[in-house]
């Protein structure tokens, strides 16, 4: 069966290969800039499949416009941008891209909380701008990380792989998740379970790894921001709307906590007033799952899911099976 896909951004070739080959017409938005609601609407009328984005919201508005539509492919671990209810009650098979970023986004979050702990950004800029004088022995000292506490709240796929890199570097391992873990996996990561507050009273190091709903939003605000320690530092490469970051820009800028590393921001691209102000913060674009193995891994799966559907088969990662039934 053919097809129309709508692309919501230029995707890596591997997934593209799959829709060509599968002979669907792909209109892709090639704008290097995320499609506009309107042009969302506007595009979204004649598709079969729509292949999205993280920021692209999914909702009842969207779908109504969308007679013909019979997939949503998302490109991302998490769903949260897609109205799950609503694609059910319209019909909608949804798709995401499970496991594949997993070791990525682990490396990224390792290196945020390296780059932290050493301030390795700022040291950067110091050199750049013509500011290093010759060695000094109070210049940039930051943490060391063996015989540190981390603290990981989110203990899936992602949380353990950078719970089995942390332990190379010496860190001890704490985390909070919705159901502690079978003895098997802790034994073998060497980690302790522990309620959400000690786990923030406790660490050195907090590292944010689970997905996103209503249940966790702000899930770090100003009263646990608050309860860290004075030399910890917070990292987050999960969902920007799990931390508070206005509270959190009043607690950097005030020196309550040592710094923070982060890769995502609760208003997309935008940041919170003032986090850029801050040298006590390292910021990235967005980029956990930047390696070109884990966004083609991601394309290729999503393309698979389009063309599982279009050609009536059902999808591995499908979310929702029981509208192909």
């Amino acid at each position: 069966m053919s097809g129309r896909v709508l692309i919501t951004r230029v995707i890596p070739e591997d997934g593209m290969k799959i829709l060509q080959n599968n002979n669907f017409y792909c209109q892709v938005h090639d704008q290097g800039r995320p499609i506009s609601r309107s042009e969302f609407e506007e595009a979204i009328k004649e598709a079969d499949a729509v292949l999205t984005m993280l920021n692209d919201r999914i909702d009842a508005e969207l779908l109504d416009r969308a007679s013909n539509l019979k997939i949503v492919a998302n490109l991302a671990a998490g769903t949260d941008n897609v109205d799950l209810e609503a694609c059910n009650e319209y019909g909608i098979a949804v798709t995401n891209t499970p496991g594949v970023l997993t070791e990525a986004t682990a490396d990224l979050a390792m290196a945020l909380l390296l780059a932290a702990a050493r301030h390795l950004v700022q040291a950067d800029h110091c050199l750049r701008e013509g500011k290093f004088n010759g060695w000094d022995p109070l210049l940039f000292n930051g943490a060391t990380l063996n015989g540190k506490t981390l603290g990981i709240i989110g203990m899936g796929r992602i949380g353990q792989a950078v719970a089995k890199r942390a332990r190379g570097f010496g860190l001890k391992i704490v985390y909070h998740n919705r159901n502690a873990l079978p003895e098997e996996i802790t034994s073998l990561l060497e980690a302790e379970y522990l309620s959400l507050d000690d786990l923030v009273k406790r660490s050195d190091f907090i590292s944010l790894h689970l997905p996103y709903s209503r249940e966790v939003h702000h899930l770090i605000d100003n009263r646990r921001l608050g309860m860290m320690k004075p030399g910890a530092y917070l990292i987050n490469t999960a969902r920007g709307a799990h931390i508070d970051e206005k509270s959190l820009v009043e607690h950097l800028r005030a020196g309550n906590i040592a710094g923070a590393a982060l890769d995502v921001f609760e208003h997309e691209p935008q940041t919170a007033p003032g986090l850029t102000d801050l040298d006590n913060v390292t910021l990235l674009p967005h980029i956990g799952s930047a390696t070109m193995e884990a966004r083609s891994e991601m394309a290729r799966m999503a393309a698979e899911s389009i063309a599982a559907v279009l050609n009536g088969e059902i999808p591995n990662n499908i979310l929702n099976p029981q509208v192909l039934n």
